[in-house]
């Protein structure tokens, strides 16, 4: 006889507030499996954390505190490189948990699914860099990271398409930005592991960037707004940084985000 089926909000609640790292990595990616495979009901009986757990010997400093990084002459200042994007990944993935989580039940089951997957992919992102840290001599937590990522899904926790707008169509998208050099300068240091981790990744977020922009213009049609000043208008209240080039146009409009959307506001 079998038990009472969970919920996907309490595997998703529960994920969030998994601090280890390792174990937040398989959380997320069982949570996207059991989804994926039907052993989680659709229905949201809990709350998400306002702010999820995250490893205990982790350093979290202001943005404006961080430490300069070099340009990867050094080993210490390669890993911080390499630790950096690690920290992105790792919470990346806690912010499409709680999209998952705190607008799934008003967004519905695909909205569900897509974010468990881009859950996952995050994970899966997260795995490959922290290995890559430990093939370096260093691991995720040994160096400061800034604690500025999860503002951006405190400040967009009342509405979803705020959320969508900042964390997929700003923050993502500037990924698919800056990627492209870093990328360059890794692989003109001949490291050719570390080029391909990169292009995965690059891959991958024109991917999430394109989920975002999708159920953005759907709530845009359902709301009778028009998508591309919504967009603009909540950058500007919610996105203190200002939109700044070099833009990787292509990537950006793989994923949904056609140039006069943001050009006018850069």
């Amino acid at each position: 006889m079998t038990g009472p089926r969970r919920s996907v909000a309490s595997a998703i609640r529960d994920a969030l507030l998994t601090g280890e790292a390792k174990a937040k990595v398989f959380a997320a990616r069982q949570v996207a499996r059991d989804w994926r495979l039907g052993r989680l009901d659709f229905v949201f009986e809990v709350t998400m954390p306002d702010r999820p757990e995250w490893p205990d010997r982790l350093e979290l400093l202001a943005p404006g505190a961080m430490p300069r990084r070099g340009k990867m002459g050094s080993e210490r200042n390669r890993a911080a490189l390499w630790h950096a994007l690690a920290h992105i990944e790792f919470v990346a993935i806690d912010l499409a948990l709680d999209m998952a989580g705190r607008f799934g039940e008003a967004m519905g089951p695909d909205f569900v699914s897509d974010f468990l997957e881009v859950a996952a992919d995050e994970a899966m992102h997260f795995a490959l860099l922290s290995r890559k840290l430990d093939s370096l001599g260093w691991s995720y937590g040994a160096l400061p990271a800034h604690d500025g990522l999860w503002s951006a899904a405190q400040d967009t926790a009342h509405d979803v398409a705020a959320r969508l707008a900042i964390v997929p169509m700003v923050l993502e998208a500037r990924g698919l930005d800056v990627t492209p050099a870093t990328l360059a300068r890794v692989r003109a240091q001949g490291d050719e592991n570390g080029a391909k981790i990169l292009e995965r990744i690059l891959d991958d977020e024109i991917r999430h960037v394109a989920a975002g922009s999708k159920h953005f213009h759907a709530i845009c049609e359902m709301r009778a707004q028009n998508p591309q000043k919504t967009w603009q208008n909540l950058v500007g209240m919610h996105f203190a940084g200002g939109l700044k080039p070099p833009f990787n146009d292509s990537a950006r409009f793989a994923g949904g985000l056609p140039r006069d959307y943001y050009a006018g506001i850069a």
